[in-house]
């Protein structure tokens, strides 16, 4: 897979992921090209906010397919093992097969005609189906670890039966396939019932959405242990910023100071002129001085970063990588020269005005710390669009025909682009580049395509045509699923290298 992806992950969100090996650097720049018309800018628009509640981000250790063999073999190897890596194993997994089928999920939530849609999701239930019967196949005999295995199963039960029912419930309206749909609903009822034979859920949570809902988040959170990063964040130039409102204050008070003086001069004795004076001075003094702070602190954070972030194995609580953040509007003047080149090889009338918003990470992972048989580490950090799409206007445009003297018309949407430049710098190798157009609307994201870039500038290779799922993902590396006795499980490793 290419090392950097975007896709649309909800209605106004974009999903932008790649990989970082460990014992390298990697720097990753998104320049969002925002139309004007759309009311982003420096004064309307506060970056600190939108990194806090717009942008969030997951980082996990990352591995290629899901290695159903592989994890067999741990599942046999148990009298090798340790609870503790029991557990780890096991929610390595079950986390990455939850992602798996999430993303599949998602792919296929974007199919509109039934001829492709009802085969896609007959084809992931029959993969997930297939893969949870060769997962219970391992259950462990020790009570002790059968409550973590309890756990996952629990979970990725009720998960895919949710994740096909969610596909279901928004699938195009055909009238055939019929057999697919019986299919697909049969095995929801299958699982259903199986969580019910095992007594997994009381029968008050299984009735109570609410209760059935968090239980499962709970359970998501306990197999996200040992694989999700825990990250430790703290903001950047906090100091600088003291330093420069001390400055900024100093130097407004030393032109307040003199111009008292020189009133001082022109204005002998406590006079009603002299208290006038010094009142408009200081008036002048509360007006100017944030705008000189502002401006100075401005001036000084341009191209610094914002945010520092450290990442620490869950388990064995070692840092196993750094990464600074950079979120800011950059002026024209400062975009790379590539970016430049990029976003003025569009076509003449996509050429507007517009404002250009930066967001940076740049990460080094440490070569030490990495959980036995990961080298890579995987980013994924999702963009809300809800705060570009605030200001939007709806469509009230009509587009009227004629037809046989009689005129009819249309209601359209309006619609706006907005451009999305990637560069991506690993080492001290040359950045590479790739261009993508958002078409979006008030309410939705109508299409994500990808465009060229000019033939001087190096470009990102391009997703596989196994579709642009995340690693892990179940179209991308399809799951065997022969369930014979003689099936022979492949020697123990302890961990599938990516």
């Amino acid at each position: 897979m290419s090392s950097v992806e975007l896709k649309q992950e909800e209605a106004l969100s974009i999903k932008v992921t790649h990989l970082i090996r460990s014992g390298t650097d990697c720097r990753v720049d998104l320049y969002f090209s925002l139309p004007n018309e759309l009311g982003i800018n420096p004064k309307s628009f506060d970056e600190q906010e939108y990194f806090h509640s717009g942008i969030t981000g997951r980082r996990s250790y990352y591995s290629g397919g899901l290695h159903v063999p592989l994890v067999q073999g741990r599942f046999v190897s148990l009298n090798k093992r340790t609870i503790e890596e029991f557990r780890l194993y096991l929610n390595l997994f079950a986390y990455q097969f939850a992602v798996a089928v999430e993303n599949d999920a998602k792919e296929l939530k974007h199919l509109t005609d039934a001829e492709t849609f009802y085969p896609s999701v007959m084809e992931l239930a029959r993969q997930t189906e297939q893969t949870l019967k060769r997962f219970r196949r391992n259950e462990p005999a020790d009570e002790k670890w059968k409550s973590y295995f309890e756990n996952a199963d629990n979970y990725l039960s009720w998960f895919c039966e949710q994740q096909l029912l969610k596909l279901m419930s928004s699938r195009p309206r055909s009238s055939g396939y019929g057999e697919m749909r019986d299919a697909i609903f049969q095995l929801c009822r299958n699982e259903a019932q199986y969580r019910a034979d095992r007594h997994y859920n009381s029968n008050g949570t299984v009735q109570d959405a609410n209760r059935i809902s968090n239980k499962m988040l709970l359970l998501r959170r306990l197999i996200q242990r040992g694989v999700v990063l825990k990250e430790e964040q703290k903001s950047l130039g906090t100091g600088l910023k003291k330093a420069t409102t001390g400055l900024a204050t100093g130097l407004v008070m030393l032109v307040v100071s003199a111009l008292i003086l020189k009133a001082r001069g022109f204005l002998s004795g406590l006079t009603i002129a002299m208290l006038f004076s010094i009142a408009v001075i200081y008036a002048f003094r509360e007006i100017f001085k944030d705008d000189i702070r502002n401006a100075m602190w401005r001036r000084l954070q341009r191209g610094r970063p914002k945010w520092s972030r450290l990442l620490r194995d869950t388990t064995s609580g070692q840092v196993i990588g750094k990464q600074l953040v950079w979120l800011d509007f950059m002026r024209k003047q400062d975009l790379p020269a590539a970016v430049d080149s990029i976003l003025k090889s569009r076509h003449r009338q996509n050429k507007v005005d517009a404002e250009i918003l930066h967001y940076g990470v740049s990460t080094r992972a440490f070569k030490e710390g990495f959980l036995a048989g990961y080298d890579i580490l995987q980013e994924q950090v999702s963009f809300s669009l809800v705060p570009f799409a605030r200001y939007l206007e709806r469509g009230k445009a009509k587009v009227y025909q004629e037809k046989d003297s009689k005129v009819s018309y249309e209601s359209v949407e309006r619609r706006y682009q907005v451009n999305v430049v990637i560069a991506v710098r690993k080492g001290r190798t040359a950045a590479k580049y790739a261009r993508y157009k958002i078409i979006m609307n008030r309410s939705n994201i109508v299409e994500i395509t990808r465009s060229g870039v000019p033939d001087d500038i190096p470009a990102l290779d391009y997703p596989p045509v196994a579709a642009s799922l995340n690693p892990g993902s179940l179209s991308a590396e399809r799951v065997a699923a022969e369930d014979s006795d003689k099936e022979k499980v492949a020697p123990m490793i302890d961990h599938p290298q990516p």
